[in-house]
């Protein structure tokens, strides 16, 4: 669950939306998840879980959701 609380503080401080927001947020559609926004993001989760996302990870990470599905394959379990 730390690890889900690592995600979601990410999320909230890059993308600029509250936790209750997260649940089938999908990449631009808030100000805060523009381009800039999505590669701050990604260098933040590289950053805390101390991986390196393949650049087709990067352009696949489209949602919340499908950013829990790639993280586990980098071995970081939400």
């Amino acid at each position: 669950m730390e690890q889900l609380k690592k995600y979601n503080a990410a999320f909230v401080e890059i993308v600029g939306v509250s936790e209750d927001q997260l649940q089938g947020l999908v990449y631009q559609a808030t100000a805060g998840w523009d381009s800039v926004g999505h590669m701050q993001l990604m260098t933040q989760l590289e950053d805390v879980f101390g991986i390196a996302l393949e650049m087709e990870d990067i352009l696949e990470f489209s949602g919340y959701e499908k950013g829990i599905d790639i993280m586990r394959k980098y071995g970081v379990a939400l």
